[in-house]
């Protein structure tokens, strides 16, 4: 087994209120919570030539994630401002920074091809590359985050694997058949996070769901890439939808302790 590689999107989520920069980023967080589940992870992305930058980096190495094809390049890295409303990360103003002109390389394909499934996410700018990915053998894992009608999400879901959207509410009649559409696009397995509510997949015609643990919540920034995570290691090692739910839930719990994504 060679592992998980996470592609695309990384920031820094600065906390103004705090005046603290925190590594993030979707495929970040997805790469870092592998490894935290025992896996092992690649990064593959481009920061900028600034503090930012270095600052991820460096995070990243103290974590164990592989990130030999990580470019870093003139410019700013991305940032995402995040303020705490009771417990829950609530988004504003994004900079893509040089993470906009971020695209895939052939020396990327050629070391995505050793590992055992690849991670992307809605801002990753990778949907167009995910054909080619699979043209390797590689399966795909996609986050549609909260926007699963985008039609970043169109492009890419016939070439996904396994699909991953957050919602709210309970796993009732209208998500089931709203599990089944989104099945209908592509995606021989898709896995809805429902915060208090659980996690809620549709596999194989059926609809399988996984309640959320107690727990206080310190933050919830990076839950749902954490789920993620643990989802696609124990998928990887060959467990059931079944299993793989209880231990994205289980990351997610303990992310949901934690001072931001990770």
């Amino acid at each position: 087994m060679n592992g998980i590689v996470a592609v695309g999107d990384n920031c820094i989520d600065y906390y103004a209120a705090l005046d603290a920069a925190r590594p993030g980023g979707n495929a970040v967080n997805v790469a870092v919570n592998a490894v935290r589940c025992g896996a092992q992870a690649a990064y593959i992305g481009v920061v900028g030539d600034d503090p930012h930058g270095r600052l991820l980096l460096d995070a990243l190495r103290k974590e164990g994630v592989d990130i030999s094809h990580v470019r870093v390049v003139p410019g700013k890295t991305a940032v995402t401002q995040v303020s705490l409303v009771n417990g829950e990360r609530v988004l504003g103003d994004y900079d893509d920074g040089v993470q906009a002109d971020f695209r895939l390389t052939e020396d990327d394909f050629t070391f995505i091809a050793r590992h055992d499934l690849l991670t992307a996410g809605l801002w990753g700018h990778v949907e167009h590359d995910l054909a080619a990915v699979r043209a390797l053998g590689v399966p795909v894992a996609f986050d549609c985050a909260t926007k699963p009608d985008h039609e970043i999400v169109d492009i890419a879901l016939p070439s996904v694997d396994v699909a991953f959207f957050s919602s709210d509410g309970p796993p009732d009649d209208a998500l089931r058949d709203r599990l089944r559409a989104f099945a209908n696009r592509g995606p021989r397995l898709v896995v809805a996070t429902l915060g208090e509510h659980g996690s809620a997949a549709w596999s194989d015609g059926t609809m399988i769901t996984c309640p959320a643990e107690p727990t206080r919540v310190v933050d919830t920034m990076g839950a749902g890439d954490s789920y993620i995570a643990a989802f696609c290691w124990a998928m990887v090692t060959g467990a059931s939808v079944a299993e793989c739910m209880k231990a994205g839930t289980r990351s997610a719990t303990r992310t949901l302790l934690l001072d931001g994504a990770w």
